[in-house]
């Protein structure tokens, strides 16, 4: 009964300190890798936007013949 109880304190203590040891770990980008990261995003949603425009232009005239001018 007492190791499970150990074992059930345990794993909090190791939650915490993994995640201390990750924070530390951590490092804040600098100028050129943020530049970097702020570009690939820009390109990522530039291509989103651009495949949402073109399933929108596909989608209307398809919609119009199955739907029909009423």
């Amino acid at each position: 009964m007492s190791d499970q109880i150990k074992e059930f304190a345990e794993v909090p203590k190791e939650f915490f300190r993994d995640g201390s040891q990750f924070i530390n770990r951590c490092t804040k980008p600098d100028k050129k890798e943020f530049i970097m990261i702020s570009k690939a995003v820009a390109i990522g949603f530039l291509v989103m936007g651009f495949i949402g425009f073109i399933v929108k232009l596909i989608h209307i005239p398809i919609n119009n013949i199955l739907v029909g001018s009423a």
